[in-house]
């Protein structure tokens, strides 16, 4: 899943559980959740190839991808610290599985077997690419509008 709805659920959290510890655990969390549901992902086969020349547009696509989340938390949240420590939290497994892909540490390697394997159960499922936008959009809209409560 694209780092934008991770963002918008982890600062839903950040936002609704007022008990610090536990909003931060339960933003962690929420990451394999959200990814368990058929979703889009878009390429950064460069960076994972170690292509370094190549992947200036992967990571430019990482970057405006977080972006919006961030923008989107500022101009409809009550941005409280907490908000944005739950959202960044939340994109951390994405943040492990990367790092995997460059390093190939041990540790790291058996977070991303459970968090490719496991939870993106749907990934290889044949799902139409309309589902797996709507699931994305969905999270989107429903965490703005959370966000604005």
């Amino acid at each position: 899943m694209i780092l934008t709805p991770h963002l918008l659920l982890g600062a839903v959290i950040g936002n609704f559980i007022q008990n610090i510890p536990l909003a931060i655990l339960v933003s962690f969390i929420s990451h394999y959740f959200l990814d368990f549901f058929p979703h889009i992902e878009y390429s950064i086969k460069n960076i994972t190839e170690k292509k370094w020349k190549n992947s200036i547009l992967d990571l430019i696509k990482i970057f405006l991808d977080f972006l919006l989340g961030i923008i989107l938390i500022y101009l409809f949240s009550k941005n409280n610290y907490i908000i944005y420590i739950c959202a960044f939290v939340s994109i951390i497994p994405d943040g492990l599985s990367m790092l995997n892909k460059i390093t190939n540490l041990k540790i790291l390697q058996l977070h991303s077997n459970f968090h490719q394997i496991k939870i993106h159960y749907f990934k290889n499922k044949r799902i139409s690419k309309f589902w797996r936008f709507f699931t994305q959009v969905l999270t989107i809209i429903i965490c703005i509008l959370l966000l604005k409560i």
